[in-house]
């Protein structure tokens, strides 16, 4: 075929100068080649090398990489091997922080936490958060600073850096604003100002990505539920219930859940609104999912009004509600002519429940005081 093209060209114009076309091989020696340093240092610190390739392979590739340096700050702190060794499976782009950054890191952490037991604890779950840009390192201090200035705890604020480094990455002024924005709406809702500090911190603690959002959202949500008939009171005790989410919702979406919830459920806008305070979940779950979820306890033999008594049984995915009924119908308890508060709580209280239906179904029939009678 490479003969039958090059003789075609010189056939169309014979002055013409053919190269000819050889099959090249991909050039590998573009490829960047492993830090065998950093790899054998990771291979006698027991890392997991074969887990780091298959995902983050490009970590091994670069260089400088600062392993030994890493170990021996965290064994400095009091971290066993097999933790280094975790830590940098699970977050090997550790190596590539420079040995001064990391330093910097470990006294800005230490200013909150109160041991170095407690950070080694954090960098073990959370070392993505431990280990950034030394770029961040002005807006953590910052915010560090602006949060203790509000009177926020040490252990909440390092806990927020841990779980939410994010709202430490970002200009302090923009924290600023929002914890302003929850602050007023607090009080404007009717929360008294000594109880706000408490209110403040739980609310961060349970969601501490809401100060990721913008006070317009909070703003925008609650003068769409003020419109719906919900009350300053009530907003507050939805505010506090929702953990901060309500500054993930749209009014839209909002709309959309309230009027199919009270479409399937055949109820009066005041009596939604009572459903709403007990189960904020028809608030913020998509109408996707409150379809699947009525569906499957209606399918289950569950009916509406039962539904209307117990509605948080809707925070259940389908699979849970099903699993816990079935298990119920083992000990003899049939949640459609009961009551459905059994199928709630966590998996630790329904064993517990399920757990004392057992032992009433054991019991014996016997009065085990009472004397036996034998036969002469």
């Amino acid at each position: 075929m490479l003969r039958l093209v090059t003789a075609s060209l010189y056939l169309r114009n014979p002055t013409t100068q053919v190269i000819p076309f050889f099959p090249v091989r991909p050039c590998t020696s573009f490829i960047q080649q492993e830090n065998t340093v950093a790899v054998d240092a990771l291979y006698n610190l027991c890392v997991d090398i074969s887990k780091v390739r298959q995902q983050k392979g490009w970590v091994l590739r670069q260089s400088p990489a600062y392993v030994s340096e890493t170990a021996a700050l965290l064994r400095d702190m009091g971290a066993s091997g097999s933790i280094i060794a975790r830590v940098l499976e699970l977050y090997p782009e550790a190596i590539l922080c420079k040995p001064e950054e990391m330093d910097a890191q470990r006294k800005l952490w230490m200013s909150v936490c109160s041991k170095q037991k407690d950070l080694v604890g954090i960098i073990e779950k959370f070392p993505a958060s431990f280990f950034t840009s030394s770029s961040d390192h002005d807006n953590q201090t910052a915010n560090i600073l602006y949060f203790q200035s509000i009177h926020l705890n040490n252990r909440i604020i390092s806990k927020l850096m841990a779980t939410a480094p994010q709202s430490f990455s970002r200009p302090v002024k923009q924290n600023e604003e929002m914890i302003q924005m929850l602050q007023k709406t607090f009080l404007d809702l009717g929360g008294r100002e000594d109880n706000m500090k408490v209110w403040l911190q739980k609310l961060i603690t349970q969601n501490p990505y809401v100060l990721s959002k913008i006070p317009e959202a909070l703003h925008n949500n609650l003068l769409f539920l003020r419109d719906n008939g919900f009350t300053s009171s009530e907003l507050l005790q939805l505010l506090t219930k929702l953990k901060g989410f309500v500054t993930e919702l749209n009014p839209e979406s909002m709309k959309h859940s309230l009027n199919y919830s009270q479409e399937i459920l055949g109820c009066t806008e005041a009596e939604l609104r009572q459903i709403v305070l007990e189960c904020p979940a028809l608030l913020y779950y998509p109408v996707t999912i409150l379809a699947e979820r009525f569906n499957g306890l209606l399918a289950a033999g569950m009916s509406i009004e039962k539904i209307m008594e117990t509605p948080t049984v809707l925070e259940l995915t389908t699979q849970i509600v099903q699993y816990r009924i079935q298990k119920l119908q083992s000990y003899g308890y049939d949640a459609r002519t009961g009551s459905l508060q059994v199928l709630n709580g966590t998996k630790k209280d329904f064993e517990k429940c399920y757990g004392q239906l057992h032992l009433r179904r054991e019991r014996p029939l016997f009065n085990p005081v009472a004397p036996l009678t034998t036969e002469d």
